[in-house]
């Protein structure tokens, strides 16, 4: 048997990318592992209710930008309340992609990266 464990961002500015993950998202680190000769930084984001974790690696040498492709993928997050989510995104100026029919939107973050925001149902 398996189970979700983490998921993993690779970043060029820790911390804008803290930042806004704090600031859009409410996740906050868990947990960081530093490499000995300072080559990277792993930092792991959680958001106080599950075990999944978002890992941030953060490289020293990398200067230029990641190829994120055709970013057919996509980390989701839901929330309780889709109009106060929404609000704030807006307001941070981070949405960048709206589907109203199907009730969803994402944000993207400081590297690219595409998070959808969908409303929590009842299982």
């Amino acid at each position: 048997m398996f189970s979700f464990n983490h998921f993993n961002f690779n970043v060029l500015d820790l911390e804008k990318s803290l930042k806004f993950y704090d600031e859009a998202l409410g996740l906050k680190p868990v947990r960081t592992k530093d490499a000995e000769d300072g080559s990277f930084k792993l930092i792991y984001l959680g958001d106080g209710k599950t075990g999944f974790t978002l890992e941030l690696t953060w490289l020293r040498d990398r200067k230029e930008a990641y190829n994120l492709g055709d970013l057919e993928y996509h980390l989701a997050l839901e929330t309780d309340d889709m109009e106060a989510a929404h609000k704030k995104h807006e307001e941070l100026g981070v949405i960048c992609y709206e589907n109203p029919g199907m009730g969803i939107y994402f944000i993207s973050d400081p590297d690219g990266y595409w998070i959808e925001i969908i409303p929590k149902k009842d299982r």
